[in-house]
């Protein structure tokens, strides 16, 4: 067992007295209750969650503009997981941020990194997660995917079309109505 090694002197800023052999006894305490823990349940394996992971854009994507893509990582244990970004298979560094681990109400963890791009038309991306619940890297691919003028041609002649036909039944209803009132 490792003794109790304080990593910054903070005993002169104290006054209450024999708060360090206190902290030290609970240490100590601590260690052997964990011990026997260990033993009464038989030593049981570690519990390993592998990782899930999704990839998205923080913004809705137009090739040529700066944008970030959001590698979402989310239900492993324990916490250390290696993020890996790749642009047309070669490996980014340069604009990769990582957050913290946050914890989930399961006892789990998730984590976010982040990739600096701008994306242009060709480009594929990826996210690449390592985690010793994992026999190989969990990797998601991302593409982008630029609204294009003829999808927004699409939307107005489905709008116009829904319009129209709506129109339509009101019409029809207003005059089967009127013809029925006539008899």
């Amino acid at each position: 067992m490792k003794s109790f090694t304080p990593y910054l002197s903070l005993s002169d800023k104290f006054t209450y007295p024999g708060w360090m052999a206190q902290a030290q006894a609970e240490h100590g305490t601590c260690i052997h209750n964990l011990n026997v823990a260990v033993q009464a349940e038989k030593n049981p394996p570690e519990e390993i969650d592998p990782p899930q992971s999704t990839i998205f854009s923080r913004e809705e994507v137009e090739l040529g503009k700066s944008n970030s893509l959001i590698c979402f990582v989310t239900n492993f244990y324990p916490a250390p997981v290696k993020v890996k970004w790749t642009k047309n298979n070669v490996e980014v560094k340069d604009g990769v941020t990582l957050s913290r681990y946050y914890p989930n109400p399961d006892f789990t963890f998730q984590q976010f990194s982040t990739l600096s791009i701008t994306p242009q038309e060709g480009d594929v991306y990826s996210c690449s997660v390592e985690h010793k619940g994992l026999r190989d890297p969990l990797t998601r691919i991302w593409e982008p995917e630029a609204n294009n003028e003829s999808d927004m041609a699409e939307t107005a002649f489905c709008g116009i079309g829904l319009t129209l036909g709506l129109l339509g039944v009101g019409v029809g209803t207003f005059f089967l109505i009127k013809g029925n009132n006539c008899n």
